[in-house]
């Protein structure tokens, strides 16, 4: 696994006129590898998700002799072939030598079941949600959920079991902290929801396949990432999302709709919120590559247009202090998993966004210093958003000629123990508010935190006060509350006033 990065740096780089797959394409029943012109002796090769080289994988056709394009079954007995990936070889010695790059299936939205287009609210208004009434009192139309995968699975068949079929295999989910979720409350009231995957260590039976092989227990947060490099972890991550796309994106809209799915949290962040232990910004990528692109294929069977995130810090051209093995930069990390996924195979992949002011403790992000207005600025924070949306807008970060969007997934403001705390807070909100709306390449600004939690670090970034005493129970309303409430309305221009002097304004930009 520590070559992978490197190994896929090659096969991209492999030469243009080299023989090798250039495409795959699909139909219900048919995988179809597009070939150039074939050397003597060339083979092709089919590759689960989690091997790297041509020499792990099955031969699926010995001996290529035009370059008309190779069409093999979709399903291998009861085993789908969409998640492969494929790449020509020749035999050098007693192993393969790959030609090419691997190739994985492009255009899978022509096999989703469902295609109804991706909701497009008028406001941009999103809330990280503790208390649904609330919420949709303060008129969100976004939202983010945390879904830990480790409450969802099921070793055996319990009493309120879900059952999902795949590859001829079983699988059992838990009805009961599916019914625990909000997610129908939320989407028939016409939030759009988005799910963020996440895997906590705490369950040593579910542990035991969804932990990645390279994760040190030593952080607080216990955040793994997701397993897809053994066969096991695969074939469970694999079937959790299959399960979770086909119930809430699928075509029975009974459970409530999801239409985003966050693939881990911060992933620049790498050792504190997505744990594969040490590991260098290629390593990263690579990985990152593998379980992102799962998921895409497994919410793309499901629905065409559902959406799958990359999830990023406000660190942009710059590494934490904790190092380069400990995190990289959100920009390296963009670029690097943009070539090597058009090396592979392009698909809609987008970014969740977390652009909090430089210090957490200092909500008046305006006075930011970090921040430029050049694509190697150390960090993007509300200050200098601009960049972030300009920058997506380049030709080769482009799907289809089209931006792909962003979601700023969470960011909060927040309230220092000060005379005016509750002031800069809720000025910091109408500062975020009036960019946001400003960028149309950012469908939605969901705030981080519905309530004040005790296990934040001493950040007190809700909208509400906790009560003394409790972990997150809400006490009573800030400033901010009004703001929030007011934004995307017509009572906005009022209620924002008192921000413009606090911020330094006479009017909005």
């Amino acid at each position: 696994m520590l070559l992978r990065a490197c190994l896929l740096a090659l096969l991209a780089c492999a030469h243009a006129s080299a023989a090798g797959i250039s495409k795959v394409t699909v139909t219900a029943t048919e995988l179809v590898l597009h070939v150039d012109a074939p050397a003597s002796g060339l083979r092709l090769v089919e590759i689960a998700p989690y091997e790297t080289n041509a020499s792990a994988g099955k031969v699926v056709v010995r001996q290529m002799i035009s370059a008309a394009p190779v069409r093999l079954p979709r399903f291998d007995g009861a085993r789908d072939r969409l998640y492969s990936g494929f790449v020509a070889a020749r035999v050098a010695g007693e192993a393969r030598e790959a030609v090419g790059a691997i190739r994985f299936a492009e255009g899978l939205d022509i096999l989703s079941r469902n295609c109804e287009p991706h909701p497009a609210p008028a406001s941009k208004k999103g809330l990280q949600v503790q208390m649904v009434d609330d919420a949709l009192t303060l008129g969100i139309r976004h939202c983010t959920l945390n879904f830990p995968l480790g409450s969802l699975i099921q070793l055996e068949p319990q009493p309120d079991s879900l059952k999902w079929e795949m590859d001829g295999r079983t699988y059992y989910f838990s009805r009961r902290y599916l019914d625990s979720q909000p997610v129908k409350r939320l989407s028939d009231a016409g939030v759009v929801v988005n799910l963020i995957l996440l895997h906590y260590l705490g369950r040593a039976e579910v542990d035991a396949f969804m932990r990645h092989p390279r994760c040190d227990p030593a952080p607080p947060n216990r955040l793994t990432a997701f397993n897809t490099v053994t066969p096991d972890g695969l074939r469970h991550y694999q079937a959790a999302i299959e399960f979770l796309a086909d119930r809430y994106s699928g075509t029975n809209a009974t459970n409530g709709r999801v239409w985003g799915y966050i693939v881990g949290n911060e992933v620049n962040a790498h050792w504190e919120w997505y744990n594969l232990g040490p590991a260098t910004r290629a390593e990263v990528v690579a990985d990152y590559l593998r379980t992102v692109r799962v998921t895409h294929t497994a919410v793309r069977k499901a629905s065409a247009h559902a959406r799958v995130y990359l999830s990023l810090t406000h660190y942009w051209d710059r590494v934490m202090r904790s190092g380069p093995l400990r995190s990289c930069e959100g920009r390296g990390l963009i670029d690097d998993f943009n070539r090597l996924a058009q090396a592979g195979g392009d698909f809609d992949w987008h970014l969740a966004h977390h652009p909090y002011p430089e210090n957490l403790f200092e909500p008046r992000t305006w006075l930011d210093q970090q921040p430029t207005p050049r694509e190697d600025t150390p960090k993007i924070t509300f200050k200098n958003l601009e960049v972030l949306d300009a920058y997506f807008r380049r030709p080769d970060l482009l799907y289809q000629g089209r931006p792909r969007r962003i979601i700023l997934s969470e960011q909060g403001f927040h309230c220092p123990d000060k005379p005016d705390g509750e002031l800069w807070q809720a000025a910091a909100y109408c500062f975020a508010w009036k960019k946001v709306q400003s960028l149309t390449g950012i469908d939605a600004l969901i705030l981080h935190r519905h309530v004040d939690h005790r296990h934040e670090g001493g950040l007190n970034l809700g909208l509400w006060m906790r009560k003394p005493d409790s972990i997150a129970t809400p006490d009573k309303p800030r400033k901010i509350y009004e703001a929030f409430k007011a934004a995307g309305t017509p009572e906005e221009t009022a209620t924002f006033r008192f921000a413009l002097p606090v911020i330094g304004l006479t009017e909005w930009p």
